[in-house]
């Protein structure tokens, strides 16, 4: 029995065919669109759990799609296809909101295992908002509060919520590991292996590259508080250095 839904966007027919086969055997349910616009008419009437996405579209392409997927409010999954290995293609797809990136062509087992974890990332994500949700509502129901230290990084372990200059951080699960790594190694060179293999696993199919669009995210987020603050440093070729 399917039970996760799994909405294929691209326009050519045999690959949509090899991917759907190779999901429907892994369990899951698919809905196909061939075009841009009807994908986004599916995902605003019947949001499935997951979307995979071609970049390269007959109407509107895949980066609009992505970004009036996200500004319409979608937080699914979303795994880009891409038919060349183009820098800009994929940072631009994951900086817009793609959690991951595929180049054509790709081996059907390995899509399948992409999927299997975008899901279950995202799974994990909603049990630790439900968690920090009743979290804050313990907070909130007691008598005195926590003092947020003015200055520097402040981590809730608990909670997974992360301040700096005394404001609060939005990070995503992965933002708020690779940042609270970082910060409990300052002043060490951390090479992107080893900052994959502590913040996504080794089960997981990722590209060094991904660890530089979140520590890209990071360094905005930081600055969107303190203009100023730079404490996430590179390491040309090698990684990156926290100075607090």
């Amino acid at each position: 029995m399917a039970y996760e839904t799994i909405l294929i966007v691209d326009d050519e027919p045999a690959i949509v065919q090899v991917m759907a086969d190779r999901l429907q055997r892994e369990g899951f349910a698919i809905r196909t669109a061939g075009d841009g616009e009807t994908a986004l008419r599916a995902l605003d009437q019947d949001p499935p759990d997951l979307l995979i996405l071609d970049l390269m579209l007959p109407d509107i392409d895949g980066f609009q799609v992505l970004r009036r997927l996200r500004q319409n409010g979608h937080d699914l999954p979303v795994i880009v296809l891409t038919a060349r290995d183009d820098d800009v293609d994929v940072i631009v797809g994951l900086e817009m909101g793609a959690d991951d990136y595929m180049v054509k062509p790709f081996n059907p087992r390995e899509l399948a295992a992409r999927v299997r974890a975008a899901l279950r990332r995202r799974a994990e994500a909603l049990a630790l908002a439900q968690r920090v949700q009743h979290l804050e509502t313990q907070l909130a129901d007691t008598s005195e509060a926590s003092v947020v230290p003015p200055h520097g990084l402040h981590f809730d372990d608990d909670a997974r919520r992360a301040w700096f200059a005394g404001q609060p951080l939005d990070l995503r699960p992965r933002e708020y590991d690779l940042l609270h790594f970082l910060a409990h190694h300052p002043n060490q060179v951390i090479a992107r292996a080893k900052l994959l293999d502590h913040v996504w696993g080794h089960q997981e199919y990722i590209d060094e590259r991904t660890v530089d669009v979140h520590v890209h995210r990071l360094r905005q987020k930081l600055a969107d508080i303190d203009p100023a603050a730079d404490p996430i440093h590179t390491e040309r070729g090698i990684g990156y250095r926290f100075e607090p």
